[in-house]
């Protein structure tokens, strides 16, 4: 494509530039703004140092920016409306409660007068009634159900068909221990038997795979635990020897012991009892109770010995109130089968004996006991009162730890007895079962709960404030008619309840919060009912 003629318009003159009349001249700019608009000295003509400045050619500009740019955009809240405030004051109201209110005193003072009786003896009336006894408010869901959480057992102490003797909670209550041996025949002195512990709170638990297991060259028949120190734990053997192991020690767990000497127990100890020692304060002693008579408490040596402190003997001429003792026995040992100690006064004991009595007892007697030799220290005669009997003997004796004078008892005729200090007749007599009762254990938590465990294979619950005549709940322990032989509430996870039987299993149930969260006006009603009774 070829060029075309030059052009023949003339070339666009200089006109003189002069500044609008909105643009401020450069020597009117104040000093401190120069480095924005060049130097003067410099010449220079503009921010970017191009050189002098030149006017434009075809147009001029009225400022030194651009014009402005704006976008419109959606805003986030597509609907708008009003509403009245809260705050409105109203006149009419304001002025109503600016108004002296107007009281007729002495109206106002005669009608109290008038009323006044009538009131008092309605309140009072009220206060006294009993239509509400054992209400409670429920804030929360109940849950009725009772749960076995563990079956634990030991395999090998059931192939020897070895039976769970004592069940016992450490100080956390995260532990439990059982007791392996025989309570139904045979001569089991030189029998192995076991000790085994499993930690609940254990990830991982095994339970047929115990924590620790502790080979015991005779039966064990009873079993505790320290109440402080969480690995202590005190036994009573066949063979009447008292042994004290800490779980701790894998090796050689053994720590105390009485060994065979004339002081020990010449037949199987059934109860064993840590007490506070009254002249070594964070000190305990270890008490023991035996089918020969003898209640004995032990004290610790250095080389690992327990010697004997002081000890009561029960001679049947000694018990008061007992003609059928005194005549069937004479002057013979009453054999002890169970204990328990007062929760109000430390010297204060109970005991269950093979002639079916119960027996109040005291730690402060003097009386000597008769006809016991043989022994390092005195014994003492500490029966004081014995109570009605069962049909045979007794195997479980419990002290409320809510009142200071009742207390539960069980044995071979099925029934439980609820006992007052303060007379030898029973409050309450329960048939639970057609054969024997082994085990009773008042809640440590709800004064008007325990348990039972039968010779039937159950685990029975009442609650006195729901009947004084039926279980609450019965919980089937084992197959068959296995006996229950032991339980033991943990007073610190309090619902749960560990119990063990004749098979070798040990079962830990957790109860619900009917038998674990107390209820109003509940001692109150427990000592109503300790009160009519003796009425």
């Amino acid at each position: 494509m070829e060029p075309g003629p030059p052009s023949t318009n003339p070339p666009c003159p200089s006109p003189t530039w002069h500044p609008p009349a909105s643009v401020v001249p450069f020597d009117a700019i104040p000093p401190r703004l120069t480095r924005f608009h060049g130097n003067r000295r410099a010449g220079g003509g503009g921010a970017l140092g191009r050189g002098p400045l030149s006017p434009p050619c075809s147009r001029t500009r009225s400022c030194q920016t651009r014009n402005i740019s704006t976008v419109e955009t959606a805003a986030q809240s597509h609907t708008s409306r009003d509403a009245s405030v809260q705050t409105e004051q109203s006149k009419d109201a304001l002025y109503d409660f600016q108004q002296e209110v107007q009281v007729d005193y002495a109206g106002l003072l005669a009608f109290l007068q008038r009323v006044e009786d009538t009131v008092i003896k309605e309140l009072k009336k009220n206060w006294e009634s009993r239509a509400f006894d054992g209400f409670a408010v429920n804030w929360t869901d109940q849950n009725e159900t009772v749960l076995c959480l563990h079956t634990l057992s030991y395999p090998a102490a059931q192939d020897q068909n070895l039976q769970v003797t004592s069940v016992s909670w450490n100080a956390t209550g995260s532990v439990i221990a059982c007791s392996y041996g025989r309570l139904d025949d045979g001569d089991w002195s030189t029998e192995k038997s076991y000790i085994c512990t499993w930690n609940l709170d254990r990830r991982g638990l095994n339970p047929k795979h115990p924590d620790l297991v502790v080979d015991v060259p005779s039966s064990v028949m009873c079993l505790a635990f320290h109440p402080s120190q969480p690995s202590l734990v005190a036994g009573g053997l066949f063979s009447g020897e008292l042994v004290v192991w800490d779980t701790s020690r894998t090796e050689d767990p053994v720590i105390l012991r009485t060994g065979m000497t004339d002081d020990t127990h010449t037949d199987p100890v059934y109860q064993v009892n840590w007490l506070p020692d009254a002249k070594h304060r964070n000190q305990t002693r270890l008490l023991s109770a035996s089918t020969d008579g003898k209640i004995l408490v032990w004290r610790e040596e250095r080389d690992g010995r327990l010697v004997l402190a002081e000890g009561f003997a029960l001679v049947a001429q000694q018990i008061p109130r007992s003609s059928w003792l005194k005549v069937a026995c004479g002057e013979a040992a009453v054999g002890v089968t169970s204990l328990s100690f007062s929760h109000f006064d430390p010297r204060v004991f109970v005991v269950g004996v093979e002639g079916g009595y119960s027996l109040q007892c005291c730690t402060a007697a003097v009386t000597p006991a008769l006809h016991r030799t043989g022994s390092s220290v005195p014994l003492r005669a500490p029966a004081e009162l014995a109570f009605s009997p069962h049909g045979g003997p007794v195997y479980s004796v419990s002290c409320s730890p809510f009142h200071r004078n009742l207390f539960l008892s069980c044995g071979t005729d099925g029934e439980v007895h609820l006992h007052s200090m303060l007379q030898t007749q029973p409050l309450v007599s329960l048939q639970l079962s057609k054969k024997y009762l082994f085990c009773v254990r008042w809640s440590p938590v709800r004064p008007l709960v325990f348990a039972a465990a039968s010779g039937e294979g159950e685990v029975h619950l009442f609650d006195l404030a729901r009947s004084a005549q039926k279980p609450a709940v019965s919980m089937k322990q084992a197959a068959g008619e296995h006996p229950v032989y032991c339980l033991e509430f943990n007073t610190k996870q309090t619902q749960l309840l560990a119990a063990g039987d004749a098979t070798g299993a040990i079962k830990v149930w957790q109860l619900s919060s009917d038998f674990t969260e107390q209820r109003p006006r509940e001692v109150t009603h427990l000592e109503r009912l300790a009160s009519e009774s003796m009425d």
